[in-house]
């Protein structure tokens, strides 16, 4: 018979007190699991026991991470398309879905169908698999809600804001692609009710009253058209100039048929493409 294994783990209580909790065997073998990874030497460090006593094989393979509360991992697309005039590339359009489930829901078909209506519209993109890499991750929910197959884009940012999605804390990392205008063609799928190529201006509208030389907060007001579908949005870009590196952030203040915060992605993949497109 297994011997029974008590762990200890100091646990600080809500008043700060802390106490004990102690776990039998029984439990932890209700959380013993296969190893995440079959390979594992390359994360021997030393070859040492922790504190506890275990090496990593055991550590892993009594390792629990639903002990903890973390969050969900999602991949969005930003595909811009440029034009060129006088030898210099601009951008052009970018490309969006509606959403066909909550939340920000927009279902409905295509402009001119039976069932269409306008609806609120997204950067398309979805959850990454458990075994898969972000890229791919892209990559797949690209083709999945598009159509469009082989785009690899460039890793622009992650945004994790803990209140940007009402389903649960969900953090995403965005890739920017850029193409000449009129060589792709996108026909909605997947969880997208459709799809639509959006032309975009963005205007400066004015400083925030406690804006600093070092903490500079400006205003912008993106305009989206799309046929007769007008989405638009205001952002806050506040760029810290108080350390070493200076920092943007891309805050959401207002928005109107674009869902969540994709708006502010969508103007830091603008500045983005802008600065570096050639």
């Amino acid at each position: 018979m297994e011997s029974i294994r008590l762990f200890v783990m100091r646990i600080i209580a809500v008043d700060g007190e802390p106490f004990t909790l102690l776990l039998s065997c029984h439990k932890m073998a209700q959380w013993r699991q296969t190893m995440y990874l079959e390979k594992y030497e390359q994360y021997l460090g030393t070859g040492e026991r922790n504190a506890a006593g275990l090496d990593l094989k055991t550590f892993l393979e009594e390792y629990n991470p639903k002990l903890y509360d973390t969050p969900a991992n999602t991949v969005d697309n930003l595909i811009f398309t440029y034009v060129e005039e006088n030898g210099k590339k601009r951008i052009g359009k970018i490309l969006l879905i509606k959403r066909g489930n909550h939340p920000s829901i927009g279902w409905g078909g295509p402009p001119g169908g039976f069932f269409y209506s306008i609806g609120w519209w997204a950067l398309p993109g979805g959850f990454v698999d458990f075994r898969e890499n972000l890229d791919i991750a892209a990559a797949r929910e690209l083709e999945e809600e598009t159509g469009l197959k082989g785009v690899k884009g460039v890793q622009l940012g992650s945004y994790g804001d803990y209140d940007r999605d009402p389903r649960t804390r969900i953090i995403t990392t965005a890739y920017v692609f850029v193409e000449e205008e009129g060589k792709l063609t996108a026909t909605a799928g997947d969880d997208a009710a459709a799809a639509g190529w959006f032309s975009m201006k963005v205007h400066r509208a004015g400083e925030a009253a406690d804006s600093t030389q070092q903490i500079e907060k400006e205003f912008y007001d993106i305009e989206f058209e799309c046929g007769d579908i007008r989405p638009a949005a205001r952002v806050l870009v506040i760029t810290d100039r108080t350390g070493l590196l200076e920092k943007k952030d891309y805050k959401i203040v207002s928005s109107q048929l674009i869902a969540a915060d994709h708006a502010a992605i969508i103007l830091n993949g603008y500045d983005y493409v802008s600065e570096h497109i050639h």
